[in-house]
């Protein structure tokens, strides 16, 4: 009974940890992010890791740098070496961060920045001269004397809140030191022979970690990898360009038995499969994170850059700039898309430079969300006219939207709440839930009667967007079905949720056979060149 309780409470969650969403990861979600490719965050994962053998221990995976194309030479997608690109964790649910992993980049070209050159010119008269291009020649995990460009970053744990807390570093158990490497982006299959190459290459910036004050070991890469999301991008911002009810009778089953004209489910439907992102990926002992919590943690990544950015004039590799000024937050992300398609425009900067703990600000945003009321003004004409219907309204008439509050900036007692209920935005996972294999995740997660799963933290093969717009139109205020039994949660009605039972989706399917299995479980990014 206590089993169906929760998973009934936890349901209720998805309302809003994507009820404000809807569409597609964090990418380019504020004006003034979208001037800072290298800091704008896409994505965000916080789970219990399902590797075989690692049950005791916590992902944490922020992705950056939208919208890659594996083509984009002859530079590729380098880290901003002036940011701090923090992912920060709170154990006991006051809203302040109580530990932060910090990563801050460097950059090198061989022979002290001078980069590769080449001889050029006539026998005797020949010069040195630098070539234009990341890499000379084929590269491997055994032999990456052709590169051209190589990044480094250094990872500090700080204990307390970031700005004031005791940091120390991180350190790289191969090495012995604390600097760590990151593998160029797969720039194409003639640089790398194929994939297995690439894959063994990315492979070996694995790396085991000492984190101290912490007995495990954790591990730690950073690099380049497929974008996760799965989203009809595009159509979805061309107000919704696209019938986004199930056109079939159920997903997949090619009969056209849903809603007329309605999407059906289908990897066409998904404008980021041809996409990359670069990951931020460090896995954590649960027992070093929960500090003196109730085992539930909240979790967020930031990246901040300084006050004051001066351009050098006459600017050469390791000198375009000098920089100044205290570290200034621009970009924020825990729940998917809570920026791009719930926050107005005139604040979504404000948020981005905001702390969880002063999110009371932006309560508007929930108690009385516009994306259904976006949905409602384009499609309730066209609605009426299909069903042959007199519906008032699409969108719920609960107002204000107590019930998304509570999943939103709460947590549930049992679920994810922590053990001080602060309303804010962060991804709560409770660590004492177990992780599901890769073979038996639903890619519905709680409301797929999967507690491992979304919103218990996020998982990269989690469908958030079709959970998410049926909850946001009200699909809680009808009876859920769980273990063959309809309960009401007694959030809402159906009175006040006219089309709460409509299969909503964007017809972009995803789901943990996407992923990979094993740290950093994020799928190998696609090549430049000679896709297989």
């Amino acid at each position: 009974m206590q089993k169906t309780k929760l998973t009934l409470i936890a349901s209720a969650m998805l309302s809003l940890t994507f009820g404000q969403v809807a569409q597609a990861s964090s990418h380019r979600e504020a004006p003034n992010i979208t001037r800072l490719p290298t800091v704008d965050s896409t994505d965000f994962y916080a789970f219990n890791s399902y590797e075989e053998g690692r049950g005791e221990y916590v992902t944490l995976i922020a992705n950056y740098i939208p919208l890659q194309d594996a083509y984009g030479g002859p530079n590729y997608f380098a880290m901003d070496p002036a940011a701090v690109y923090a992912i920060h964790v709170d154990s006991d649910g006051d809203a302040v961060e109580d530990m932060s992993f910090t990563f801050n980049f460097s950059q090198a070209l061989p022979n002290d920045n001078a980069g590769v050159a080449l001889m050029v010119g006539a026998e005797g008269e020949q010069k040195a001269v630098g070539v234009p291009l990341k890499n000379v020649g084929g590269i491997s995990a055994s032999d990456q004397a052709n590169a051209n460009f190589t990044e480094s970053y250094t990872v500090n744990v700080v204990s307390g809140p970031m700005r004031t807390g005791t940091s120390a570093a991180v350190m790289n158990d191969a090495s012995g030191s604390a600097s760590f490497g990151k593998p160029l982006d797969y720039i194409g299959n003639k640089t790398f022979a194929n994939a297995e190459q690439y894959k063994a290459y990315a492979d070996s910036f694995i790396y085991s970690a000492t984190i101290p004050g912490c007995d495990s070991p954790a591990k730690v890469f950073v690099g380049q990898r497929k974008d996760p999301f799965a989203v009809n991008l595009g159509k979805v911002f061309d107000l919704v360009n696209f019938v986004p009810v199930e056109g079939d009778s159920a997903p997949g089953a090619d009969d056209a038995g849903g809603f007329p004209g309605g999407i059906t489910q289908s990897p066409d439907n998904d404008d980021l499969a041809d996409k990359n992102v670069t990951s931020i990926a460090i896995e954590v002992a649960k027992s070093c994170l929960v500090g003196s919590g109730n085992g539930s943690i909240g979790a967020w990544t930031t990246a901040s850059l300084p006050q004051a950015r001066i351009l050098n004039p006459n600017a050469s590799f390791d000198n375009t700039e000098v920089n100044g000024g205290a570290m200034t937050q621009v970009s924020r992300l825990g729940s998917p898309l809570v920026n791009e398609l719930v926050i107005g425009l005139a604040d979504k900067d404000t948020f981005s430079s905001a702390a969880p703990k002063d999110d009371g600000q932006f309560a508007d945003y929930v108690t009385h969300p516009t994306l259904p009321e976006l949905l409602n003004i384009l499609f309730k004409d066209a609605v009426n006219t299909t069903l042959g219907t007199d519906i008032e309204t699409l969108a719920p008439t609960n107002f204000p939207r107590t019930d998304l509050v509570t999943a939103f900036l709460t947590g549930f007692e049992g679920v994810n709440q922590l053990s001080v209920v602060t309303p804010s935005e962060m991804l709560r996972l409770n660590t004492s839930i177990a992780a599901k294999s890769a073979d038996m995740q639903s890619p519905f997660g709680v409301a797929g009667d999967d507690l491992a799963g979304f919103p218990n933290g996020r998982r990269p093969g989690d469908d958030v967007v079709d959970i998410a717009l049926r909850v946001v139109m009200g699909r809680l205020c009808y009876p859920i079905p769980v273990n063959g039994e309809d309960t009401d949660l007694g959030l809402c009605t159906p009175e006040d949720a006219s089309v709460g039972n409509v299969p909503f989706t964007d017809g972009a399917p995803s789901d943990a056979t996407m992923m990979d299995s094993s740290f950093p479980y994020l799928a190998m990014p696609l090549p430049g060149s000679g896709a297989e």
